[in-house]
């Protein structure tokens, strides 16, 4: 399954410009939805598409949960390579643990490089995960794929970048939100293994969005006030009228452009927005659990790395998801989280429970199925 950080909804807005001055980010959003075209919709009477591949070398099991085994926690194993403006994978090698220097002077190759540290370092040190798939899998990526590529996405196995179309859009390594975000959809993929569709694939989506703010909050060592809270800063050019593609803060005001048209996202559950489209609105319902995150974060203060993350971490590796779990049940697995490691009267659960609340997926407090937490176990 390809997940990808740039929603269907602005690309086809861009693609239907007939502005002769937005005339080549026209033609590379048309080309870019052609890329992507396979992944996107779900019709009627299908199954919901998999998180992985299938036969995928590293796929997780039939519920996508990994083994309680403990792994040595390595240093990560990284390669980038160059596509070339071509549609071929993997591309060129240009840089590897063997040629670490490789390509300096590619901007991509370096922030793809960079990145792919930065995230194995907030899940190995934060929440002692070797690598993505907690065995110390390699982390591969992918720069300059395609011509004027608008996207980047998680294919089940890499990490793949464009270019951007350099006039809408820049490129797709400039924000570290961006490449912590698609290496996130890896954590899932061989944790919780949500289904991309529906409120599963939005929770997919918002659990990306975590990690990513979270990895690039912690490079930056922002607290919680610090944070800008925003998703993809830096791939828009200086015509966007824009700050990112979302906000995890205030859902629907990352951008309000006349080119982009106003962000969409909704910020409550009286908003949720019913369609087929983008595998179910993954991209845009997703806005709800990542205000849930923010506020829970925003009440706890400090860095959001700390309990906030942590909460969401143990959720997902808990083994009690289902696969299709919707947010009324991410709530309560969250709390459960809460409650296991911090407590039942505690402010960490507490802040959860508000938070869920506050976003109109619980009306009362979630229920926490409480079994014994790590404090209990020793």
């Amino acid at each position: 399954m390809m997940c990808s950080i740039i929603p269907p909804y602005i690309l086809r807005r861009l693609a239907s410009l007939d502005d002769p001055a937005f005339a080549s980010a026209a033609q590379a959003a048309r080309a870019s939805l052609l890329v992507d075209r396979p992944f996107r919709s779900i019709r009627e009477g299908e199954a919901a598409p998999p998180t992985a591949p299938p036969g995928s070398p590293r796929q997780p099991g039939a519920q996508g949960r990994t083994t309680a085994i403990a792994r040595p926690l390595a240093d990560p194993i990284r390669s980038v390579s160059d596509a070339g403006g071509s549609e071929e994978l993997p591309g060129r090698l240009v840089r590897s643990d063997e040629n670490p220097t490789g390509d300096a002077d590619d901007a991509a190759v370096v922030e793809a490089w960079d990145g792919l540290g930065h995230t194995h370092a907030l899940f190995r040190d934060e929440y002692s995960r070797a690598s993505i798939d907690d065995d110390n899998l390699p982390l591969e990526a992918t720069v300059h794929f395609g011509r004027l590529y608008d996207n980047a996405f998680w294919n089940g196995e890499r990490m793949v970048f464009g270019d951007g179309d350099g006039q809408v859009f820049t490129r797709m390594t400039a924000s570290l939100s961006v490449i912590g975000h698609e290496l996130a959809h890896g954590v899932t993929q061989y944790t919780a293994g949500l289904e991309y569709a529906g409120q599963s694939g939005a929770l997919n989506e918002s659990v990306s969005d975590v990690f990513g703010a979270l990895v690039e909050q912690r490079t930056a060592n922002q607290s919680v006030t610090e944070a800008t809270w925003l998703i993809g800063v830096g791939l828009f050019t200086d015509d966007v009228e824009g700050e990112a593609i979302r906000s995890m803060k205030a859902p629907g005001t990352a951008y309000d452009d006349d080119i982009l048209g106003k962000d969409p996202q909704p910020a409550h559950m009286d908003d949720y927005i019913e369609t087929d489209d983008d595998n179910g609105g993954v991209h845009l319902n997703s806005g709800i659990p990542n205000r849930a995150f923010y506020l829970t974060a925003e009440a706890l203060g400090g860095y959001a790395w700390n309990a906030p993350g942590q909460i969401w971490y143990d959720t997902l590796t808990s083994g009690t998801l289902s696969a299709t779990v919707d947010f009324a049940g991410f709530a309560e697995s969250t709390t459960d989280a809460a409650t296991q490691r911090f407590g039942a009267d505690s402010a960490e659960t507490a802040a959860v429970i508000a938070a869920w609340r506050t976003v109109g997926v619980t009306k009362d407090a979630p229920t926490a199925r409480v079994t014994p937490g790590p404090a209990d176990l020793g």
